[in-house]
Formats: C-alpha cells, sequence, structure tokens
C-alpha cells in the first residue's frame, strides 16, 4: 500500500470515490448514517473490483468494516482502496475512507476501514476467471 496524495496524508491506496455528506444521510444523532458510509465503500471497492476483473464483478462478502470516528455533515468523504489478494475469481479490496472538511479546515480523518470480497462475472452472473 502507498501513500496517495496531500489530502489524506497517512491514507494508503489509490483514490476510487470521493463524495460530500449531506443532510439526508444523516442518523437520529446528526452524524452520517453507517449504512450510507458502507455503501459508499462498496461503490469505491466496486470500481477498482472492475479494474482488475477487466469487466463486471460482483460483491460477495463484506468483512471486518470498523467505524472509527463519526461523519459530520459537510465533510468531503474519500474512498481508498487497495487489492489485498486476487484468486482465480475473485478480488479482495481494503478500503480506508477519509473525511476533511475545506471550510471549517478540519484534518484528514481515517473514519472508517473494511474488507470487500468481489467475484468477477460474465453477462449470465456466473463466476468468471479474472483477466490477465
Amino acid at each position: 500500500m502507498n501513500t496517495v496524495d496531500e489530502a489524506a496524508p497517512a491514507a494508503l491506496g489509490e483514490l476510487a470515490l470521493q463524495t460530500l455528506a449531506m443532510p439526508r444521510d444523516t442518523n437520529a444523532n446528526g452524524d452520517i448514517f453507517g449504512g450510507w458510509l458502507v455503501s459508499q465503500m462498496d461503490l469505491a471497492a466496486g470500481i477498482a473490483s472492475r479494474k482488475v476483473a477487466g469487466g463486471r464483478a460482483a460483491t460477495v462478502a463484506i468483512q471486518n468494516i470498523t467505524f472509527l470516528k463519526p461523519v459530520s455533515v459537510g465533510s468531503t468523504v474519500s474512498c481508498y482502496t487497495v487489492i489485498v489478494k486476487t484468486g482465480r475469481t475473485s478480488m479482495h479490496i481494503g478500503v480506508e475512507v477519509w473525511t476533511s472538511s475545506w471550510d471549517t479546515g478540519q484534518i484528514p480523518n481515517k473514519v472508517a476501514e473494511g474488507l470487500f470480497v468481489f467475484v468477477a462475472i460474465d453477462d449470465e452472473g456466473n463466476p468468471r476467471p479474472l483477466s490477465k
């Protein structure tokens, strides 16, 4: 895993997805709902999986998601991915989520991490070997 940019000095992997946390995504406490954050992580891992698979891939498991800090409305949410392991048809993709806010000067914070397992699939949804 490599350090990727100045915005998240300790983030590992490649920036795969960046979005803004909006008020509609909050839970009863006013923080961003964990399910929304997991969906962003899955999207980021899906982007990384398509590159490795050379086409379609599907999420088959989500392992070890850890929420480290709450996410505030207005934060920039950045998902970084790294390919941890590949098999004949599968990929294990590590995802780190970092937040920052340019308007408040908030320094980047790692807020979540997890491991996503994808399988390359054909047009019928059956597993297929990864592209070389």
